[in-house]
């Protein structure tokens, strides 16, 4: 696991490379920037290998995937690094120092990749219990010594590798579920989040079992929420819902395709003691939203956080014509003077080209607003400042005026 620098194979950045942006903070080499020969091509997907510059100066030691546009990325400026159980420890005790002065609770986001400097390892902790996303080949080749660290480190028992993701495929890694070191829970926790109660299916539900990212965003629309009624659109287990409920909401409605997602936020909403004012619909959002315009409905409050409607570049014109149509059809119901609250978990779609696309889609259903709040993923989910692709989630909420 700790491999000398001279027996690190080298990457080396072509003459007119900029080597300039890997110096000032970028943390990966396009693999059009390397001169990739015969021995660099054998490199191994997942192997350490040190980055050099044109001239042979060494940039720092990384992970190479060189048939990948991403050739490289760095794990450490100094090249003669180990990547041992000492260098795991120091990057994570670094980030759960950082989780313990923001929250006052053990339920948040750990681990954010890059922003944690630990390239493709997403972890979130729910209390006693962490949940582990390795989703790449270094990190499946060091799973023991990363697992126990993280145990060691943060003082849980339970640790869960959820090994599901798309980008695991795309790494060739397999497809697995299980518990690493303790038990896992065979019912949904509770986590309390802007005095609502959310209960995260960890083993079950998506990704890691709850979005901790929209947590600000949560906190801004129960703002909002004291005697509305609101609606909550692409709901999950009720995120927005909830919080606005917790916030003396009138009442909340939760549209989501999941009945088993809608089921939970049922559980959060009894657990709270607030089922009275809690509804749920199952269905597509487009039809829903549709069928409730149709039935004359409105609402103080409005918010939709769909899933990832340009997932990539090539996706990205589609997706801003769907955030304009999700716009369009949420504005329908928002009665005068109410606020609508549009999110986006899209990276290929940067804020301008959403924010056009939701006043596109508000202009088209015929109503004016004003920008209230621009909101991002929460501090737990520290974004790279070189990589614009880690700034994914977006939330911009809108008075529409009278």
């Amino acid at each position: 696991m700790t491999t000398p620098l001279q027996d690190l194979p080298a990457l080396r950045l072509k003459p007119k490379a900029d080597a300039r942006r890997i110096r000032f903070g970028h943390p990966w080499a396009w693999s059009d920037d390397l001169v990739l020969d015969r021995r660099s091509r054998n490199i191994p997907a997942g192997a350490l290998a040190v980055l050099e510059d044109a001239e042979r100066n060494p940039l720092g030691m990384g992970v190479a995937t060189v048939e990948a546009k991403i050739a490289l990325r760095l794990l450490d400026r100094d090249p003669s690094a180990q990547i041992d159980a000492d260098w795991f420890r120091a990057k994570i005790s670094a980030a759960l120092s950082l989780r313990a002065a923001m929250f006052d609770a053990p339920f948040y986001r750990l681990i954010h990749a890059e922003g944690d400097a630990l390239p493709g390892l997403i972890v979130d902790r729910f209390g006693d219990v962490l949940v582990m996303q390795p989703n790449a080949i270094w990190l499946e080749d060091r799973i023991d010594i990363l697992s126990q660290v993280l145990l060691d480190v943060t003082g849980c028992t339970t640790l869960i590798k959820n090994g599901t993701s798309r980008a695991r495929a795309a790494e060739g890694l397999t497809e697995e579920m299980l518990a690493l070191s303790g038990t896992a829970p065979e019912e949904a926790l509770p986590v309390k989040m802007n005095d609502a109660i959310y209960m995260a299916d960890i083993m079950g539900g998506q990704k890691t079992g709850l979005f901790y990212d929209q947590r600000p965003n949560h906190a801004f629309a129960a703002s909002m929420a004291k005697g509305a009624r609101v609606l909550d659109v692409f709901s999950h287990v009720g995120g927005f819902a909830l919080a606005c409920l917790a916030a003396q909401a009138k009442s909340a409605l939760c549209v989501d395709a999941s009945k088993p997602a809608l089921d939970l936020a049922e559980q959060g909403a009894k657990a709270m003691g607030v089922s009275d004012r809690f509804a749920t619909r199952q269905g597509d959002a487009f039809a829903t939203l549709e069928a409730l315009a149709s039935e004359g409905e409105t609402f103080d409050l409005v918010i939709a956080d769909p899933p990832a409607f340009a997932p990539s570049k090539n996706a990205l014109e589609q997706g801003l014509r769907a955030y304009e149509r999700i716009a369009r059809h949420s504005a329908n119901l928002v009665v005068e003077g109410g606020t609508l609250i549009l999110c986006s978990c899209s990276h290929a779609a940067d804020l301008g080209k959403f924010r056009a696309a939701c006043l596109r889609g508000i202009g088209r259903a015929g109503r004016e607003a004003r920008l209230l709040y621009t909101g991002f993923a929460g501090g737990d989910h520290p974004q790279h400042p070189a990589l614009t692709e880690t700034g994914y989630l977006k939330v911009v909420a809108f008075r529409l005026l009278p």
